[in-house]
C-alpha cells in the first residue's frame, strides 16, 4: 500500500478502538493498525467514552471457540452500530483470514473484514465502505507489505516489538497459522537492525524480535546461523539496554544460539521454549520435530552457558491419544526443566487442523483433571525457583500498568533481566516508566518477586525521558519507521513476552 494509497482514507475527527486477541504477532499487528489509523486521521477513543466511531477485532482463530466469541462480541456491537450513525466495525486477523465471507453473512453489519496479509489497506476499505454503503471484504494470499514498513503507534516509549519474520513453514498437526499467514518470510537483517536503531534514537531501551518461529530466522535467506548473528549485531547497538526474543522452535535451537546469547551482554538471560508435550509419541503425532531428550539437551545447555537463565514454555494437555503414559512424560520433562514459568493449555480443537479429525479424542473430564495436576506441579516449581532469588540484587525496568496493587500497595513494578515480575517499594525520588530501579529481593511468591526495603540505586534514563514526553504532550501522529521495503509475494507476526498461540 503506498502513502498515496493511505491518503484516500480520511477519519479526520473520528475515534477509533482496536480490541486485540491472541498472540504476539497479533499485538504488534494491532500496533500498526493503530499507526495506520491515525495517520488516515482518526485519534484513539476515549477510555472512558462512550465508545468509538470505528472498532477493530484483530482476531485469533486457534481457539476452538474463537469465532462463538468474534460473534458474542459483534452482537454486542450491533445495537450500539444502529444507534450511532455512521459508527463501523471491522474484522481482520486470523479468524478474518481463515472465515472470509462467513463472516460479513453471520454478522451483516460488519463494514469490513480483511486478512493476515493486507493490514495496511484497513483505511482504505473503511473509506470504500463509508462511501459505497456495503461490505468491503478483501483478503490477500500472500503477503503484500512486510509489517514493519507500516506506520505505527507503539504502546510503550520505552519497550518495542521488531518483526523479524513472518509465516511459518512448519506443519504441526495443532495449529492453523501456516495457513492464515503463510510461509515463513524473513526481512534482510540491515533492515532490522536499522529499525531497531531508529527505535533507540527515540528513547526505546528494550526490543523482543519477533517471529512466528523466530529463531529459524534465515531459513529464506539461506544462511542457518543469521540468527545468532542477529543477535550479537543486536549487542553492538550502543544504547540498546535489553534484547529477548520469541518464540524459537527446539528444533532449529543450535549451539550458536547458545553462545550468541550468553556472550552478547544486552541479550537477556530469558527463555521461552515451547514443549508441548514431554512424551515422544504425542510429539511424533503433534509432528514436532524433535524429541523429549533432545529438549532436555537444550535446557542442559542453556543452564550451562547461562546459569541464572529463567526458562518458561507452552504446554498442550490432552492431545488426542494421549495416555496417562504420555502425560507422566509430560509431567517428567517439566520436574527435569524446572520451568520459572508455563504457559498451559486444555487442547482445543483448530478447525482445518489434522488433529481436529484424529481419533482418540480425550474426553473433558480427563483433559481437566491432568491440566489441574500439571498446573499444581508448575506452580510448585515456580515458587521453589522463585525463593532462590530472595537476597538477591536486581536491577529492574520500570513498567507501566504491571502492578494491579501498585497504587493500594505504595510500590512500583517492573521486569528483572530474567523477565521476572518483580513489585518494589516505591523509591524517594521521581520514577518513571523505562527507568532502572536496583533492588534487593525479599520476598517470593509463584508468580512474582518482591522487593520491600528502599531501593539501591535508581538511575534515570533516555527511555524513562521518552516516556515523560510521551505522556506530557499531545499525542501526536504516528509515522513510524519507514525503511522503504519492497513488497513481499506475489499481487495477491501482555507485558513483557508471554506464550503465545501455543503454535510454536
Amino acid at each position: 500500500m503506498t502513502s498515496s494509497d493511505r491518503s484516500q482514507a480520511v477519519g479526520v475527527n473520528k475515534s477509533y478502538e482496536i480490541r486485540t486477541y491472541g498472540c504476539q504477532m497479533n499485538v504488534h499487528d494491532s500496533e500498526r493498525l493503530s499507526g495506520l489509523l491515525e495517520e488516515a486521521g482518526y485519534v484513539p477513543a476515549p477510555k472512558d467514552g462512550e465508545g468509538a466511531d470505528v472498532v477493530v477485532f484483530n482476531t485469533c482463530a486457534v481457539r476452538e471457540n474463537a469465532d462463538n466469541r468474534l460473534y458474542g462480541n459483534l452482537g454486542q456491537l450491533a445495537p450500539k452500530k444502529a444507534a450511532r450513525p455512521g459508527m463501523q466495525i471491522a474484522v481482520g486477523g486470523c479468524l478474518a483470514q481463515k472465515d472470509r465471507d462467513t463472516i460479513v453473512k453471520k454478522a451483516p453489519w460488519v463494514d469490513v473484514v480483511f486478512g493476515t496479509h493486507n493490514i495496511g489497506k484497513l483505511p482504505v476499505l473503511l473509506e470504500r465502505a463509508r462511501i459505497q454503503e456495503e461490505a468491503q471484504v478483501e483478503i490477500a494470499e500472500s503477503l503484500e507489505a512486510f509489517p514493519s514498513t507500516l506506520p505505527t503507534r507503539r504502546e510503550s516509549a520505552y519497550a518495542a516489538w521488531v518483526s523479524i519474520s513472518v509465516g511459518c513453514n512448519n506443519t504441526c498437526t495443532f495449529c492453523i497459522v501456516p495457513a492464515l499467514r503463510g510461509k515463513e518470510k524473513d526481512r534482510r537483517p540491515g533492515d532490522i537492525l536499522a529499525e531497531i536503531e531508529a527505535l533507540v534514537d527515540e528513547g526505546v531501551s528494550e526490543i523482543t524480535l519477533l517471529g512466528q518461529n523466530v529463531n529459524a530466522y534465515g531459513s529464506d535467506i539461506g544462511d542457518r546461523e543469521a540468527f545468532s548473528k542477529l543477535l550479537r549485531a543486536c549487542g553492538r547497538i550502543e544504547g540498546l539496554e535489553r534484547v529477548r526474543f520469541t518464540s524459537p522452535h527446539p528444533r532449529d535451537f543450535t549451539d550458536d544460539v547458545i553462545a550468541a546469547m550468553a556472550e552478547t551482554p544486552n541479550v537477556m538471560p530469558q527463555l521461552h521454549m515451547p514443549l508441548q508435550s514431554g512424551s515422544d509419541t504425542v510429539l511424533k503425532a503433534m509432528r514436532r520435530s524433535y524429541r523429549q531428550e533432545r529438549f532436555l539437551g537444550i535446557i542442559e545447555k542453556v543452564r550451562a552457558a547461562m546459569p541464572d537463565a529463567a526458562i518458561s514454555t507452552d504446554i498442550i494437555v490432552g492431545f488426542p491419544g494421549e495416555t496417562e503414559e504420555d502425560f507422566a512424560q509430560t509431567l517428567h520433562t517439566v520436574r527435569e526443566s524446572r520451568f520459572a514459568q508455563a504457559f498451559t493449555f486444555q487442547y482445543s480443537k483448530r478447525p482445518g487442523t489434522p488433529a481436529a479429525d484424529m481419533e482418540g479424542q480425550i474426553p473433558k473430564a480427563v483433559v481437566q483433571e491432568r491440566y489441574e495436576r500439571l498446573v499444581a506441579l508448575q506452580e510448585e516449581i515456580s515458587w521453589e525457583e522463585n525463593k532462590k532469588q530472595v537476597g538477591r540484587t536486581l536491577e529492574v525496568l520500570v513498567a507501566e500498568g504491571e502492578g494491579r496493587k501498585d497504587e493500594a500497595t505504595h510500590r512500583l513494578s517492573g521486569r528483572a533481566p530474567d523477565n521476572r515480575l518483580v513489585h518494589f517499594t516505591r523509591p524517594q525520588e521521581p520514577v518513571r516508566p523505562g527507568d532502572t530501579v536496583t533492588v534487593e529481593v525479599t520476598y517470593a511468591a509463584p508468580h512474582h518477586l518482591l522487593a520491600e526495603g528502599p531501593a539501591k540505586a535508581v538511575r534515570r534514563t533516555r527511555a524513562g525521558d521518552a516516556w515523560e514526553k510521551r505522556n506530557a504532550a499531545p499525542a501526536e501522529k504516528a509515522k513510524g519507521v519507514l525503511l522503504g521495503l519492497p513488497g513481499i509475494g506475489a499481487p495477491a507476526p501482555s507485558p513483557a513476552p508471554t506464550a503465545g498461540c501455543g503454535c510454536d
